[in-house]
């Protein structure tokens, strides 16, 4: 089979309504055929905790503490549940694609082809993964003996999927708890004891940590053989970052979004 081209958008850091903002702005891109099939690579400045589409902020989030430390709270268009995106420890990854380019109207198959690319990632790091299916209380996710290392959630309109999750260098697990709230109720030292049963990193899988351009490296390497493409480096276009710039303003740094999911009429006051 031919292999078909992917734009490759560089590794970059941005804030968490940013960053929300060009993955959108990507899809809508697509949608309207001004773009190709994207991968882009991302990570936070300054860490922030991302909700999913539906999810209730005040059940999933320490609002209190991520406010007295800095943390961006940012709802995504996609579902799934509460992610913290810590600026050293994660690159985030997006994939925004036709449907029908991945040869399937399945949208579950076309989740586990997507995430194929982050367990050949892994393999080439030297970590055996492999894909959960997940189950109706959480989104699909790439584990190693049981232990979530990536978390996705995908967003589909007029045939355009965007997937976008979390690829884990390293975990900071009381951090990760101190701004979300654990779905399972028990004290601090529970929390911590089952979170360290249910979510590892390369580091604690390797041992040691890999510098962050060997990560790159590997995920890139391992999407192109998953999805059988080749990925050329590219930008994005005038009209994405346009339609970021105003996403960002209007949409993803709002209350009415962030706290009801709803869009918001310019000049929302923003979360601090």
């Amino acid at each position: 089979m031919k292999m078909s081209i992917w734009r490759l958008l560089k590794p970059e850091v941005q804030n968490a309504f940013i960053n929300m903002s060009i993955d959108e702005a990507i899809l809508q891109a697509r949608i309207e055929e001004k773009t190709s099939n994207t991968l882009r690579f991302f990570r936070w400045h300054p860490s922030a905790v991302s909700i999913g589409r539906f999810q209730n902020i005040h059940s999933v989030v320490n609002l209190e503490a991520c406010k007295i430390n800095g943390i961006d709270v940012v709802r995504r268009i996609s579902g799934g549940g509460a992610v913290y995106h810590d600026t050293l420890d994660e690159i985030t990854y997006s994939v925004t694609v036709n449907r029908e380019d991945l040869g399937t109207k399945d949208v579950a198959k076309a989740y586990s082809q997507i995430s194929n690319g982050l367990i050949e990632a892994a393999h080439i790091l030297g970590v055996n993964a492999k894909y959960n299916r997940g189950d109706l209380k959480q989104c699909p996710n790439i584990v190693v003996k049981e232990r979530k290392i990536s978390g996705s959630a995908q967003a589909n309109r007029k045939g355009v999927i965007l997937q976008h999750g979390t690829f884990l260098m390293n975990v900071d697990l009381k951090k990760m708890f101190t701004f979300l709230k654990a779905p399972w109720k028990d004290s601090c030292v529970d929390i911590l004891t089952i979170a360290k049963r249910r979510i590892t990193s390369v580091a604690d899988e390797l041992g040691n940590p890999i510098p962050i351009n060997h990560v790159f490296k590997a995920l890139a390497k391992g999407f192109e053989r998953a999805l059988n493409i080749e990925l050329v480096e590219g930008v994005l276009t005038d009209y994405e970052l346009r339609l970021a710039g105003r996403l960002a303003k209007e949409k993803f740094s709002t209350l009415k979004w962030n706290f009801e999911g709803k869009t918001s009429p310019l000049g929302s006051k923003p979360i601090s």
